[in-house]
Formats: C-alpha cells, structure tokens, sequence
C-alpha cells in the first residue's frame, strides 16, 4: 500500500526534524538544531501532542523534535532551561511524552539536580491516562530510583510503591527493599557528615581559643607598657621644667642676653636646665619593673 500523503504543516515539520538532527549530530551546530527544533514545534502547534485532534504521526514528530532539542541544550550547557523549554510547547507536566518525562529525569539526575523533576514527576504519574501508558512501570521506576531515593523521600517512595497497581507484590517488596537499603546508607551518611561537622568545629574552636589567648597576652602586654610609660611620665620634675621654661622666656624675651648684668642670670639658668635634665634622667627616675 502507498504511505500515506502527510499534512503539509506535518511535512514541514518533519523536515525541520530531520534538518535538526543533522545540524545536532552531524555539524554540532546546537543552537541552529534548537532553532529549528522549536520551528517544528511552532508549525505543529502549542497543544498537546496526545489530544484527538492531532494524529499520532505529528505526536511522533513534536516528541522527537523535543528530545533533539533537549540533547541540543545540554549540549550547550544550558540544561537549566530544558523544563521550561519542553513545557512550552506541552503546557502541563501530565502531557509529556514518556520519552521526554525520561529524558528529563536521567538529565536532571546527572547533573545532581532531580528536585527539579520532583513534581513534574508526581503529576506526570498520578494522571489517570498516563497509567495506562505502557511505559508507566518503567518511569515509576526511574523516578523512585533517579529522584526520590536522591533526595531522601523515603516516607512519598514506599506509598507511591504501595499505591501502585501496574507493580505485583513480588516487584514492590523489591522496591520496598530497595528503598530501605537506601534509607540505611542515607543515615549513614548524614553520621559521617554530622561526625565531620562535629570535628571541623572542635578544629574551629582550637584555632580561635589560640588566637584568643594571644590577642589577651598582647592585650596585656600592652596594658603593661602603658601603665609604666605614665607613672614615667607621672616622676618627671615637671615644676622644674615649667619654671625653666619660664626663665628661657624671660631671658630671650625680656632681657638682653649681651648685656653684662643679664650674664649672672643666664648662668643660673643654664644650672637650672642641667639640673632638671639630670633629674629627668636619672636610675630614680626610670620606670619600675613590674609583672
């Protein structure tokens, strides 16, 4: 039989997929493939791809453009916009393909980030026409073992397990063993990091009680030169050097220094200096040594 003649927006985005995926694999140019990634998605329209008003083989083509156009993106490191992205085109987490739901999960997984993909994930799998979806086990798996072990969701992991028609008791006590192996190596690690914590603070404490102890003996050794410096200053004759002062002013100020009767007085002056410079000077006068 011949195949069946294509819509010709159907055809146009075809073309852009295929152009797409050349331009990802073939040229590595990421950002033409995104661009002509989103091109598709335009010319087949911004509703869902499962609706009935679209045909399962414009379904295929919206869902495939995607994944070559998340590829692209975290290509360029730009994964951070790879949700926002696909969703435009979807709308609602409940709409997206599998394969897409799949592909966002292991990206955001590798790139130690799945609490992205924590409630996309939920609303994704509580849908009642995702349920019947054949790909519904596997991706309940990928996300109990990629996202919610990951961050530790034990209690939502064992009754989403539990809830879980398309899972028969053999496959949840598997989960259920596997979601308590994981809760052990979970305590496990937080006793190791609350142990290293525990020793990085004792470490702390140390290095700032010994840096504690030496600003106090600075501080104290500083008290110390202090108080000696200002019972020098408290010994200093100073009636002596005031009166001295006073007399240099009165010699240089009001009287003349080559007149004869002014040279008795100036020698007195000058006796006067010596003594108080000898006085200032002197072991009695020296600071006192003190613990």
């Amino acid at each position: 039989s011949e195949p069946l003649a294509w819509p010709p927006v159907s055809a146009q985005a075809a073309s852009l997929l295929e152009e797409a995926a050349d331009l990802l694999v073939l040229h590595r140019d990421f950002a033409a493939a995104v661009e002509r990634c989103e091109a598709g998605c335009d010319s087949l329209g911004t509703g869902p791809g499962t609706g009935p008003e679209r045909c399962e083989r414009s379904a295929e083509v919206k869902c495939s453009l995607c994944v070559v156009g998340i590829q692209a993106l975290a290509e360029m490191n730009r994964w951070r916009e790879v949700l926002s992205w696909v969703l435009q085109y979807y709308h609602v987490p409940e709409h997206l393909p599998p394969k897409v739901l799949e592909l966002c999960i292991l990206l955001y997984s590798k790139v130690r980030e799945p609490q992205v993909m924590l409630e996309v994930g939920s609303s994704w799998l509580r849908d009642q026409t995702n349920k019947s979806l054949p790909e519904y086990s596997s991706l309940l798996e990928l996300y109990l073992l990629h996202v919610l072990l990951p961050l530790g969701r034990f209690e939502g992991a064992e009754e989403l397990v539990r809830g879980c028609d398309v899972f028969d008791s053999e496959q949840q006590l598997a989960f259920l063993g596997t979601i308590c192996e994981s809760r052990c190596q979970w305590a496990q690690r937080e006793e190791m990091h609350s142990a290293a914590e525990e020793q990085q603070d004792a470490a702390t404490e140390t290095v700032l009680g010994n840096l504690s102890q030496k600003l106090l003996t600075m501080l104290t050794l500083l008290r110390r030169a202090l108080r000696s410096m200002s019972s020098h200053f408290y010994l200093l004759p100073y009636k002596k050097m005031l009166l001295a002062t006073f007399l240099l002013y009165l010699v240089v100020v009001r009287l003349d220094p080559a007149s004869p009767t002014s040279l008795p007085f100036i020698y007195k002056l000058v006796q006067l200096f010596r003594q108080a410079w000898a006085a200032v000077f002197s072991p009695i006068h020296r600071p006192p040594i003190r613990d």
